[in-house]
């Protein structure tokens, strides 16, 4: 007896599901046709000089012609005389090191940027608020004060 009452819910749950698809359809249609009815959409759309969607046309006026040889792709290329001399030798200030731990950072002089500085990087023994000259090199988590010594 209670696997026909289980049948019988189960016939009664599709019913219900199968209704509900029927009036999600009917709603749907019923709003296609409205939509269809009240068209205010707008059948073009042009975009403006400020890269903005707008319903008039641009004045021609206003168009500026580009050259598809001016357009560069990427990064453009160095050219031999716009190489810059880089000083690898960078001067700083310790603001914080840890004997301890074996870690700490360095503020570069020139742009105030924080590096950070391990013990296996070090030629002199530093201490905090000492100035010293460093090289920098590409770590894990960003650039890496090494060759660190003391001016």
């Amino acid at each position: 007896m209670a696997k026909s009452q289980q049948t019988y819910n189960k016939t009664e749950k599709e019913k219900k599901r199968l209704k509900k698809r029927e009036e999600k359809a009917k709603k749907k249609t019923a709003r296609k046709a409205a939509a269809k009815e009240n068209d205010e959409g707008i059948p073009f759309a042009y975009v403006d000089f400020n890269g903005n969607l707008v319903d008039t046309p641009p004045d021609p006026s206003q168009k500026i012609q580009v050259d598809a040889e001016d357009i560069v792709l990427g990064i453009p290329k160095k050219e031999e005389g716009d190489q810059e001399e880089f000083d690898p030798v960078r001067n700083g200030k310790v603001s914080y090191f840890d004997f301890s731990k074996g870690f700490g950072f360095i503020i570069d002089s020139e742009n105030q940027e924080k590096y950070f500085v391990h013990v296996s990087g070090l030629i002199d023994e530093i201490n905090e608020n000492d100035k010293v000259s460093f090289e920098l090199e590409r770590g894990m988590k960003g650039m890496n004060a090494v060759r660190v010594k003391k001016i």
